[in-house]
């Protein structure tokens, strides 16, 4: 009987779409109570709605994660929804494979926005959702890295690859942090994954020289992500912190 979250809530940020969303279904599958994070207001209502059609609970609260206020503001509604927080997946990120390309093309506004929202963000959301962490007895930080941040690419995005390493070291420095907290923080470094983001960039012909480049010969489904992250956030990885998982189909590996 699915249950490996039970008692829990969980902050998921960009959970609107994608692999935010199907985070946020699996971990109520699993007994998670979910705080839906995401910039859409809409969209983070459609995912409460198809978390609570798998009968599970969630609340939307609605913001821009690079902003302090917004995301003080949403940790704090979702605490005193649910009584507590447990889990914090910092899941938002962005890919404009259109104005983030070689640093000798890339403007100042898409630099900053790109890094603002890929790694000022989770600055915001472990420095308000770590005191609530602290006072669950502890908890697990999740975050959004990439294969970006392996390995060099002919197609550059060096705004979106500069905050995805970033988040590498700053998955470190918070694990020895407040590892005395019983707080625990790891990385997880997708492939291409089929969701929304990608989907305008995916043209059949790209589709295939990224299948060809995998080991497994295809791309990520986005449920195989959520199912590394619930691992993460569950206590079967009670004794890993600090620690980097890939899961890109061998694609690092050759």
């Amino acid at each position: 009987m699915p249950g490996r979250l039970r008692d829990k809530v969980a902050v998921i940020t960009g959970a609107g779409m994608g692999m935010g969303r199907e985070a946020a279904v699996l971990f109520a599958e699993e007994g998670a109570r979910v705080v839906v994070a995401d910039i859409d207001a809409r969209a983070a209502k459609e995912t409460v709605e198809r978390v609570e059609q798998a009968g599970g609970q969630a609340l939307a609260v609605v913001g821009d994660v690079a902003v302090e206020a917004d995301v003080r503001r949403m940790i704090d509604e979702g605490a005193r929804r649910f009584g507590r927080l447990d889990i914090l997946y910092n899941n938002a990120g962005v890919l404009w494979k259109d104005r983030d390309r070689s640093v000798l093309e890339t403007d100042e506004p898409s630099w900053d926005r790109v890094i603002a929202i890929n790694l000022k963000s989770v600055f915001w959301v472990t420095k308000h959702g770590i005191p609530e962490l602290r006072k669950a007895g502890g908890g697990s930080i999740i975050l959004m890295g990439s294969v970006s941040a392996l390995a060099g690419f002919t197609r550059a995005q060096d705004a979106y690859t500069a905050a995805k390493g970033a988040l590498i070291s700053l998955t470190k420095s918070l694990a020895i942090q407040f590892a005395k907290d019983r707080i625990r923080c790891n990385v997880i470094h997708p492939g291409i994954v089929d969701t929304p983001l990608q989907a305008p960039y995916l043209t059949p012909a790209i589709r295939k020289e990224f299948e060809t480049g995998i080991p497994l010969g295809r791309i990520a489904h986005p449920r195989e992500i959520a199912y590394v992250a619930l691992f993460l956030a569950s206590d079967e990885s009670s004794f890993m912190t600090g620690a980097e998982l890939v899961v890109d189909g061998g694609f690092t590996a050759g």
